[in-house]
This record gives structure tokens, C-alpha cells and sequence, in this order.
């Protein structure tokens, strides 16, 4: 399945993934590449990418038909799957993805945007002044929507939501009864750049925000939308103010994250969780169901479930209170 949020430029023949990457090849079978998707949800017409050994089991069961990877990675593909060997895979990752999405690296206003009430919507949502719809845009019944806010093109907005003042939507799906309150900013592009001689090579970002049913976002919230895969946060989880959720993050149903927290890319976070105000979670860790991880802690390691941790490095919760006694 394409994405259809972003402009498609493709598809592409594994002779011209080749070329845009600088790889020689005596390949005769020019096969045709639909799309890039990650390892999980890559199938036979997509190319991926394995850039860690950290990702390995799933690697073994991609159905991606070619995945660029490393010398050392390559290893862990299944016979199904060619590797195509670089030197950097994310770098050439991003290259791969701009071509097949070249709308996906920048965020840009959305100048097709017009006031809502000269807009299909003028009707049918309870909406304050100066507020703007953008194209390809969808919204249930009974949602309000306050001044000042933008819901930017490639949004769908299900029944019975509230979306505050202030607030800037794009390139997100809103499930049913999700209030998100003022001076929100979701489903922008996240915090993917490398650094290159003298300038920055930024990542393209063609997942979305997805938000689950009977859910809040407070005020001031940011989240990303996801780099390759989807940005989601499950239902009736309740987020305070001021946090941040990075591209990619994955959080489950019925947790409750408290003000100024800080979740890195790629990271999931479990059913019934709960973290305590301005805590931060690193990138790429797996926190399970029924967590409690207090205020102010730092999160640098995977917590199994039903854990409660404290501190910086985060750890057991009573051994933190044994050792600040």
C-alpha cells in the first residue's frame, strides 16, 4: 500500500535504486520497486533497510525483496531478501525514500489552506475565528475547533473530537472522542538530520501521527510524525503539558504520561504505563505494560513489565530509595 499523504515519484527499478546509491551492478533483472517500507512491514514489491544488529530477529522475517544494509548485517536477511551493501545505510535510506517521496524532506506552510468558514466545513464544525482547513482534509460530527488553529492538508478528524486554539495539525488520522487542547504542534516532521561535511543531510518522513480513540493531549504537546513507520498513541491515554513525542514512538492504551516528558524516536511504550513529569526515555527502547517510572528520571535501558524505576540511570525503585535513604 502507498502512502498517500505525501507526492509519489515512483515506482523505481532496482537498476535506478542502484544508480542514485553509486553502486556498480551487472544486474540484468531490472526489477520494479513499488515503495520503501521498514522490515516489519515491507512486502515482496518494497525495499528496506537493517542498520542494526539490534534488529535482527525481525530482519530474518522481512518480505521485503531487497533491503540495503551493511557487509556485517547482511547476514540476517532471509534468502528472499537481496542486500544492497553501503557504507551508510540511513544516509542511503534517506536518498532512497526522497525519491520515492520528494515532497517528505521539508514542511513548508500549506498554502492550500483557506479559512474554514468559506471552506465544505463552514456548517458542519463549531469553529472560532481565524481558523484554516487544508486540502484532503476529513472531520467527523460534533467536533469544535478553536481560533487561530490550522488543520493542514492530509488530516482526518473523527467524531465528537475538540481541538484547542493555537493548535497546527497535518499528515495525522484523529480517531473518535480526542480532545487535544491549545498550542499543539502534530504530525510535523521529527528530528532527523546527519551531519555531513560542512552541512546536515536531513531524513525524509513519510509516516504519520495516528491518535486513538478517548484520548487528551495537553497544552503546548509536540508529536512527530513517524520517519518510516507510523507515530501512534493508543487509546484513552492521557498526556499532560509540554511533552515531546518523537518520530516513530509507539504508545499503548490506557497510559498516562505527566508534564514536560520526553520520549526519544523509535521507542514503544506499553499498556497502563505511567511516567512522572520530566522524565526522559531514550531512543529505540522498549518499555512494557503496567511501568511506572517516576519524575525526573532517565530512561537509558529496556524495563520489562511491571516494573517500577526511579532515577538516573532509571533503576528498581526500591533499590533507588535504598541508596538515597
Amino acid at each position: 500500500m502507498l502512502n498517500s499523504f505525501f507526492s509519489y515519484n515512483g515506482p523505481l527499478s532496482i537498476n535506478e535504486i542502484f544508480k542514485f546509491l553509486k553502486i556498480d551492478t551487472n544486474n540484468k533483472e531490472n526489477q520494479t520497486i513499488e515503495n520503501i517500507k521498514d522490515l516489519l512491514s515491507a512486502d515482496s514489491k518494497s525495499i528496506t533497510f537493517l542498520h542494526s544488529k539490534k534488529y535482527q530477529d525481525i530482519a530474518k522475517k522481512t518480505k521485503a525483496s531487497h533491503c540495503i544494509t551493511t557487509h556485517s548485517l547482511k547476514q540476517y536477511l532471509p534468502k528472499n531478501c537481496y542486500p544492497i551493501v553501503v557504507e551508510n545505510v540511513l544516509v542511503a535510506t534517506s536518498i532512497i525514500t526522497q525519491k520515492f517521496y520528494p515532497d517528505s524532506i521539508e514542511d513548508e506552510y500549506d498554502k492550500t489552506a483557506i479559512d474554514i468558514h468559506k471552506s465544505d466545513f463552514a456548517k458542519t464544525v463549531n469553529a472560532g475565528k481565524n481558523t484554516f482547513i487544508g486540502k484532503n482534509v476529513k472531520i467527523g460530527d460534533n467536533c469544535l475547533i478553536g481560533h487561530n488553529s490550522i488543520i493542514e492538508k492530509n488530516v482526518q478528524i473523527g467524531n465528537n473530537c475538540k481541538i484547542g486554539s493555537n493548535t497546527i495539525i497535518r499528515n495525522s488520522i484523529i480517531k473518535d472522542n480526542v480532545t487535544i487542547l491549545d498550542n499543539c504542534v502534530i504530525g510535523k516532521k521529527g528530528f532527523g538530520f546527519f551531519p555531513i561535511t560542512n552541512k546536515n543531510l536531513k531524513y525524509p518522513h513519510i509516516g504519520i501521527v495516528i491518535i486513538n480513540e478517548n484520548t487528551e493531549i495537553g497544552c503546548g504537546a509536540t508529536i512527530d510524525r513517524g520517519s518510516m513507520s507510523n507515530t501512534e498513541i493508543g487509546k484513552n491515554t492521557f498526556l499532560d503539558n509540554q511533552i515531546h513525542i518523537a518520530h516513530n514512538v509507539k504508545i499503548g492504551d490506557n497510559t498516562i504520561i505527566a508534564g514536560q516528558v520526553g520520549i526519544a524516536g523509535s521507542s514503544i511504550i506499553g499498556n497502563n504505563v505511567k511516567i512522572g513529569g520530566q522524565a526522559g526515555i531514550s531512543g529505540h527502547l522498549k518499555i512494557g505494560n503496567n511501568v511506572e517510572i517516576g519524575g525526573g528520571s532517565g530512561v537509558i535501558k529496556d524495563i520489562p513489565d511491571n516494573s517500577k524505576v526511579m532515577g538516573y540511570p532509571a533503576k528498581n525503585i526500591r533499590e533507588f530509595l535504598r541508596e538515597n535513604k
